[in-house]
């Protein structure tokens, strides 16, 4: 139970995740779907498709229906999509409670679809229906749906005697539409796709729940109900993740009511944490071919050693295409989690260059010890001169960086070892007194001291206090430099080659320009494994994220560092 409860006179908890019935809000999608679904259940056997994005409200639909499904319905309510044809029908007749005979001779197959007939003759013959519900269907492998079609041929002379019901997400009406189950995509009497609630139903949609929790009035503003749609885009989980995040932020500051304010920090640490989103998903794999056009990866070496770089610019034809595809892979999957400590997961995007190879480096103007800002992503853009408006997400975050020429990086599991390393301010993932997790702004590390940015103070926690209130999770910004092409030595790129040379004579004044015609050749190698050996970077002459990172550090005093060794 929440302990905001007492707080708001609430009898229970109005946004909980868990699927209940009573919650129940009766859109206008709703309405129809339930109309759907007694459609297809008073038809003579056959299948139901409900489907609908992650969060649409699926499952609590599906459990309002069963809860007021007329008592000669049966029900078989299978939760475990990940299941074999043997599973499967075991699971069903465990559900409807048939008992199995032993047959020594025969498949256990065999033994349940006999004993599954025999038992729907009977039921038929009482007047009886039965009900077969799948959730998260899209799981179900092409045999076992074979298996449900089979099942679906269970019939008298003139009655169907199943009715089957799957419920998954989008992808489930993709598979269906494959030539090997053209067989059973006829046979679905009903279809309904769940779409997210519109603007208006989510203002009633917050309202209904906290009302039947015992809310004596509205809690949540226009304004922050405006908020909460922008951001959600009307999915009913993400509403009920950032409303319950929202209430525990209130009760924490001793509030009656929700503010946008309160409501935009709830957000920020949801969805920063969220697996991406369809949509958001399809807007940053965009974002990365058009970067990866012109840019190098990071390979698997990358993760077996703790300082080496992690963009190697300099592969094979083939070695790029199948490194792109494992990238794209991994952002398309969302948040890292559970990494290795000393793991950074990046992305590498190029940035555009003038006609003298410059890079267009910002300046920055503001002391990293004086950042009074209260939100974390506007505090840590401030720090590169920058200022942003209206940023909630992480999505967005990423995307004001790119356009500011700035990249983002993330670890899910980290240490303090990686924090000095990285040595550039970012964003931690911090547990607070009442237990919420809040973005605090890193901006120092110096003598076993972790400086942070706290309600626009600064605040001082040693290294053992803040590991123990550290998730681990970091976000930090670096500057990349102008757009390199994938090289090998004898490879020629003069934009990139006046770059490295630039800021190799800046980090020794005594080393002699090298003459290499724009081509990146073994003596710039050499110089660049001097280089990472000086800084203990792994010595392999490649030209990746560290040694870049490093390079601006030294040669640009206006890059914000946590001020490690002076630095």
């Amino acid at each position: 139970m929440s302990i905001y409860l007492q707080h708001f006179a609430l009898q229970q908890e109005p946004f909980s995740i868990v699927p209940d019935p009573g919650f129940l809000y009766p859109s206008h999608q709703h309405r129809q779907a339930v109309a759907h679904l007694k459609y297809g259940l008073d038809r003579e056997g056959g299948f139901i498709l409900l489907t609908g994005e992650v969060g649409t409200g699926k499952t609590t639909l599906t459990r309002t229906m069963l809860q007021r499904i007329p008592a000669h319905v049966r029900v078989a309510y299978v939760l475990n999509s990940k299941l074999n044809e043997t599973d499967l029908l075991a699971s069903i007749c465990d559900e409807l409670e048939i008992s199995l005979p032993k047959a020594v001779d025969l498949s256990f197959s065999k033994i349940c679809i006999d004993a599954l007939n025999h038992n729907l003759l009977e039921s038929h013959a009482e007047g009886k229906k039965t009900l077969i519900v799948i959730e998260e269907a899209q799981n179900l492998s092409d045999e076992v749906l074979e298996t449900l079609r089979l099942l679906s041929n269970l019939e008298t002379n003139t009655h169907k005697l199943l009715h089957i019901l799957l419920v998954g997400q989008p992808e489930l009406v993709e598979i269906l539409s494959k030539q090997n189950l053209r067989q059973l995509n006829q046979r679905v009497v009903s279809r309904f796709h769940l779409l997210p609630l519109d603007k208006a139903e989510v203002s009633n949609y917050i309202n209904h729940r906290l009302h039947h929790a015992g809310a004596s009035g509205a809690l949540f503003d226009a304004k922050s109900i405006n908020i909460i749609y922008r951001l959600t885009k009307g999915v009913p989980r993400l509403i009920n993740l950032i409303c319950h995040q929202a209430l525990l932020a209130a009760y924490s500051l001793g509030l009656k009511s929700i503010s946008a304010s309160l409501v935009r920090d709830a957000a920020i640490e949801i969805l920063e944490g969220l697996e991406t989103s369809p949509s958001n998903k399809k807007r940053i794999l965009i974002l990365l071919l058009i970067g990866f056009l012109v840019a190098a990866i990071f390979t698997i070496t990358s993760l077996k050693h703790p300082f080496s770089d992690h963009i190697n610019l300099y592969f094979s034809k083939s070695e790029i295409e199948n490194s792109t595809k494992d990238v794209i892979l991994r952002d398309s999957q969302g948040p890292v989690e559970s990494i290795p400590n000393n793991t950074i997961i990046e992305q590498f995007n190029p940035i555009q260059i003038d006609a003298e190879g410059n890079s267009g480096n910002l300046l920055v103007t503001s002391d990293i010890k004086e950042v009074k800002l209260l939100k974390p992503f506007d505090s840590l853009l401030e720090l590169w001169g920058l200022r942003s408006s209206e940023i909630y997400t992480f999505d967005e975050f990423s995307a004001f960086a790119l356009d500011s020429g700035l990249r983002v990086e993330r670890i899910g599991d980290g240490t303090i070892n990686n924090l000095v390393t990285i040595d550039r301010p970012g964003l931690a993932l911090i547990k607070t007194d009442v237990g919420i997790s809040r973005s605090r702004l890193v901006i120092g590390i110096e003598k076993g001291i972790v400086s942070l940015i706290v309600n626009g103070e600064v605040q001082n926690f040693d290294y053992e206090t803040f590991t123990n209130l550290w998730s681990g999770s970091f976000v930090y910004l670096w500057r990349p430099p102008p757009a390199f092409e994938i090289l090998q030595v004898d490879d020629v790129n003069q934009a990139a080659i006046i770059w490295l040379q630039d800021k190799l004579s800046l980090v020794n004044v005594s080393e002699s320009r090298l003459i290499t015609g724009g081509r990146y050749t073994a003596e710039v190698q050499a110089q660049i494994m001097q280089f990472q050996n000086q800084q203990n970077i792994l010595s392999d002459g490649i030209v990746g994220r560290q040694t870049l990172m490093r390079l601006n550090q030294i040669t640009d005093q206006n890059i914000p560092t946590l001020g490690i060794n002076g630095s």
